[in-house]
Order: C-alpha cells, then structure tokens, then sequence
C-alpha cells in the first residue's frame, strides 16, 4: 500500500518570505518599507542594481522584487533582464515602479522580460499591499505545489487518470490566476476559440454588469456588449488573426443599463503544433475612471495655459500703458498694480475661477490703508460674487482709487475720511466711493492712468457706467456694474470691522494646551506658522524640514494633531500622512497646490493655500481638534 501524501503546511504557518525593495531614492525605498511593513514578511532594501543581484544571490525565498524603472547606469528593463538570466530566478514575481508615463511598447517590453505588474508613482498603499500580498501567497502555494509534486513523482506509477485530469485542470486554473494578476485585482477569463464559450471569474460579471445566473459569456455575447465604434478591431477574430501570440486593447462596453464604461483587455494566445489558435487566456480590466481623469487633466491643461495668456497679456498691458516721472516710482506702481491682480487671481482660484466675492476684493484692496488709518474707512454691503473678468477689473479699480485716496485724496491728510457702501437692485451693482475731509478735488484736465482705467474697465468692457464728482473735502466715485456680471447675490452681508478682525485673529487660548506636530520645509513658513498657533496657546513640534524627521517625531513624540507640508523638498508626504490616518490623528495639509493635486484618499483631509491666513489656519484647527476629547496619542 502506497504512502499517503505528504500535504505541506498552511501558507500561513510558513516561515516568513524576502521582498526585495530596488530603488535608487532613499526616501522612495523607506515610502515602500513604511508601506509594506504590516505584511509581517522581511523587507530587503537595495539602492543600486549592482547591490541588488548580490543580494539575490546570497539570499533564499525572495518571493517578489519591487524594480524603480527609471535609475542611473541600468534602468528597471535592463536590472529585470539580468534576474532573468539566472535559472534561479526565472519565476520570480517582478513589479515595475514608475514615475513617468509608461508607454504601451515599454509595457509589452516590461511583460517579454518577465514583469507581473506595473505601479504608478504616487503609490496608492491600500494597492500595492494589496499586490504584493497576493504575490506572496502565490509564492506560497508555488512552494507548496512544488512540494506537492516532488511526492507525487515519487507514486506516478501509482496514480490514476482522474488524479492527471485533476492536476491539469489545476495548472490551468493557476496558468489562468498567473495572467489575471498582470493588471492586479481584476478579472480573468479563458476563451475556446473552436466553441466561442468562455470561461469567467467573478470580476468580468462585475465590469459587464451581468448576472452569473442569467448571463453564461460566449464570444458573440460579450462582442455584441462592445461600443459599435470599438466592436471589429477589437474582436476575437481579429486578434487571433493578428499572429501574434500576446496582446493589449483597450475598448467600450454598453452595460444592460446603457452605461458606456472603457476597459483595457490583455491576454496570450495558445496555439497547436500547426499555429492554430486553440485557447485565448487574458484579463479584463474596469479603466473607466482613469479615462476620465486623463479628459479632466487635458481640458485642465488647456485652461491653465489660457488663463495664463490672459494674465500675461494684462500684465504686459499695465506695464506698457504705466506711466511714472522716476524709475523707482515706475516699479512702485507696477508691483501695486499688479499685486492687486495676484490677491484677486488667489480669490478665484479658491474658488476654482467661479467667481470671486466683493466684499473679499474689497478687504484686500483697503487692507494696506488700514493699518494707519483703520478708524476712517468703513466698507461695507450685500454678499456678490462677481465673474473672474469682473473680479478683476473692479479690483485694479479699487487699487487706483485707493492709491489716488492715500496720495492725494482722503487718505493723503489726518482728518480725512473715506466710505465705501455698495447695493444691488435687479439691474445693477452699485458702489458708492466717497471721500470727506481731504483736500478738496479738482476736476483735472485729463485723466490720469489710473482713474482711465478705471473708466474703460468698467464703462467699455462691461458697458457700466462711472460718475467722477471731484467736490470739496474729496472725490466722491459711482461705479454701476450690470447684474449680469454676478454669479450671485445674497442677503446684505457686511465685511466685520478690522478691529474686530484683528480681536478674532489674536484669540489666545484657542488651541491652549494643544501639541501640534509641524512638517514644513519652508523655514519663513514655518517660523510665522509656529509664531501664529504659540500666540494662540498651542504647544509646536517642529518645524521638521525633511519627511524622514517628520516621520521619526510622529513615531517619538505625543502630539494632538498635525500641520503637514504636502511637497517636503521634492518629497511627497503621503508616507507620513498614511501613518497618521492609520493611528487616528488629525491633520491638515499646508500646500500652494490645488487640492485636485492632492491624491482622492485624502479627501477628507482639509487643504490650506499658501500664504497662510492667521484666521484660516486657527479656525480649521480649532474645528479639527473638537469634540474637545483627547486625542493625543504616544509613539
């Protein structure tokens, strides 16, 4: 009587298996460490390719090689092709890192030399735990199988057909899981080109939006499901013909439900000894949202370099048309000018070039005159939020008007007054500039340039109108605006006083007795920043400059919350921010990034533009830190 099989231990009994990290970017390689750890396998970490195959040689049961593609001498191609070559290491899993767009004739490059899978920088590391789990549990059961048939040669004499039949329906099982893995968590499939019947796994039911118990997939069913303008190039028929043996598309599907979604297919083709096509084995993967995203960055790409256009020819414009008696006075009312520009270019990018609000625009524009004269301005009126050519036209008028005040006009004497109201009405928005006890106006005999603006930006570009009356005591100014030129207006809305402003920003004990953790590489940024939370009662970690010390004090110290720069010289700090996601601790990203720069899992985290605002950054603070229950937390 035969010996009974030896069957080899659970996968999760098993000693623990070596991934191999390759990268030439220290910080890179402690990303993917930090990333990885929670497997509980042993991380190996090379900094060159040389490094790399020393290591491999002196090391056992390296289950999976993580290879950056872009590195100095011999890229990730090259280092993949050199493993190769060694009997050794024929099967190991090999997964691409890349930074850069990868082109599809690098991806057929990367799958001939024996790649498994490619993963985008930045990396998501939810997917690539993910990824490399699977590799490992694969390396697993191929040690096991292995083990497995060493015993069954040993009694091949004494197995029986049904134990063969069993044994190659199971090398074709795993020969189909092999190949579903290229494009990670998705769905395989195996396609009998005689009989046109296919083999699904759950994931191409999902991506087709069938019913396993209504829908049995054959080629004519899943073709007639394809886009019409994708239907006979990406055909079966098609593809055996091409000759090839390997092969990647990528195509239109129409759900039952009329919904059109993008898939990207890749799959090997099994011929007989005669080059017959007998088999199709591929994956079937869901690229809905990357299409998406690849229409979203190009329409964004085209917005950002019209707008700039635009910006550069305004520019241009003040620069041309600015008129000075001294070169110094020249660069003082260019930088003016244009300094109002960038405040309201800063208001409608917050608001995505929405729009931009009035009052707002307002604040900004008289903030320079209210630090020595904040008792004789008052400003005030209805919430509006003007179109991004309006915002920017009334703004560079406020800016002259304002200027003119300080050198000639209210502003320019101690007694001097100036009141700024405006209303709306279901024609136009009107503002009411009015300045009393100054030098009396004289009604000059030609507008200068910055009252001429004024006047052609409003009157000819948005056919409103302005009325100059120059009277004694100051120049009263009425500037009416078609409504047409406001996304919307709201109840009467009045800018709070500066001095109530300057109360609220200086709140001390707001965050007393808070310890924050500061990781920010700017040294200026960070010295106002911490100046900004100590005023408001909060004890600072930091500034750290570098993500490594950032990383190394979130592990060390105890803190409430955080303060996180989002590009630390060149280095992405999603390492770190995984790490406080992971432990429970608030944060805040501080970044002169959009937030649809910032990666979609963190979307719940609140972004703060720079430059900071004392208000801002205290009121999202004190907002994150409540319920007022600890959160401090001990490395």
């Amino acid at each position: 009587m035969a010996a009974p099989l030896t069957v080899p231990k659970d996968s999760a009994t098993v000693d623990k298996v070596n991934i191999l990290l390759i990268d030439d970017q220290p910080a890179k390689l402690l990303s993917y460490e930090v990333i990885l750890e929670e497997l509980g396998e042993n991380l190996i970490k090379a900094n060159s390719p040389h490094e790399a195959l020393n290591l491999l040689l002196k090391t056992d049961n390296v289950a999976v090689v993580l290879i950056d593609v872009v590195m100095p001498q011999i890229d990730g191609f090259q280092l993949a092709a050199m493993i190769r070559e060694h009997p050794r290491f024929q099967k190991l899993a090999m997964i691409f890192v890349s930074a850069v767009q990868i082109a599809d004739t690098d991806h057929l490059r990367g799958y001939e030399i024996g790649a498994v899978d490619y993963v985008a920088v930045p990396v998501v590391p939810e997917v690539l735990r993910a990824k490399v789990r699977v590799f490992i549990e694969l390396y697993r059961k191929t040690r096991q199988l292995e083990a497995l048939n060493a015993d069954l040669e040993a009694r091949v004499a004494a197995r029986t057909a049904e134990l063969e039949a069993q044994t190659e329906q199971f090398r074709r099982s795993e020969q189909r899981r092999s190949i579903a893995l290229t494009a990670g968590e998705m769905g395989s499939w195996e396609v009998d080109v005689a009989s046109g019947n296919i083999e699904w796994d759950e994931g191409p039911y999902r991506i087709f939006d069938v019913d396993r118990a209504s829908f049995t997939p054959t080629v004519e069913r899943v073709e007639a499901m394809m886009h019409p303008d994708d239907r006979e190039k990406n055909s079966l028929a098609t593809v055996v013909a091409s000759g090839q043996d390997r092969f990647q598309l990528e195509f239109r599907i129409i759900r039952p439900s009329g919904e059109v979604r993008w898939c990207y297919g890749a799959g090997v083709i099994a011929r007989d000894g005669d080059g017959t096509a007998v088999r199709v084995i591929g994956v079937t993967v869901d690229i809905t949202e990357r299409k998406r995203a690849e229409e979203r960055q190009l329409v964004l790409a085209r917005e950002v370099d019209h707008r700039a256009k635009n910006m550069l020819a305004v520019v241009l414009s003040v620069l041309r048309l600015t008129k000075a008696k001294s070169t110094p006075d020249f660069v003082s009312t260019v930088e003016g000018r244009i300094h109002a520009l960038a405040a309201t270019h800063n208001l409608l990018s917050a608001t995505r070039w929405q729009g931009a609000s009035l009052g707002q625009i307002v604040e900004e524009e008289l903030a320079p005159y209210r630090t020595d004269h904040r008792e004789r301005i008052e400003a005030g009126g209805p919430a509006a939020m003007l179109l991004p050519a309006t915002a920017q036209a009334v703004a560079l008028a406020l800016h002259e008007l304002a200027t003119n005040a300080a050198k000639y006009g209210a502003l320019s004497t101690e007694g001097g007054h100036l009141r700024l109201v405006w209303t709306i009405d279901d024609k136009a928005l009107v503002l009411e500039w009015t300045e009393t006890g100054g030098p009396d106006a004289a009604e000059p005999t030609s507008l200068g340039f910055g009252l001429s603006i004024v006047r052609s930006s409003i009157e000819a570009q948005f056919r409103g109108g302005v009325l100059y009356d120059w009277r004694p005591g100051g120049l009263h100014v009425r500037l009416s605006i078609p409504r047409a030129q406001i996304v919307g207006a709201s109840a009467a809305e009045k800018p709070a006083p500066a001095a109530a402003r300057e109360a609220g920003s200086k709140r001390g004990g707001s965050l007393a007795g808070r310890r924050l953790l500061m990781v920010e590489d700017e040294v200026l940024v960070g010295m106002m920043a911490r100046k900004i939370l100590e005023e408001l009662g909060a004890t600072v970690l930091g500034p750290y400059g570098r993500l490594a010390d950032g990383i190394a004090a979130a592990k060390s110290e105890r803190f409430d919350g955080a303060l996180l720069d989002f590009n630390l010289a060149g280095e992405l700090a999603d390492p770190l921010a995984d790490l406080l996601v992971a432990r429970g601790v608030p944060f805040v990203f501080i970044t002169g990034y959009q937030r649809d720069s910032i990666d979609r899992r963190y979307a719940n985290i609140p972004v703060l533009s720079k430059p900071l605002e004392a208000d801002s950054l205290e009121r999202v603070l004190v907002s994150l830190l409540e319920p007022p229950r600890r959160r401090a937390i001990e490395a």
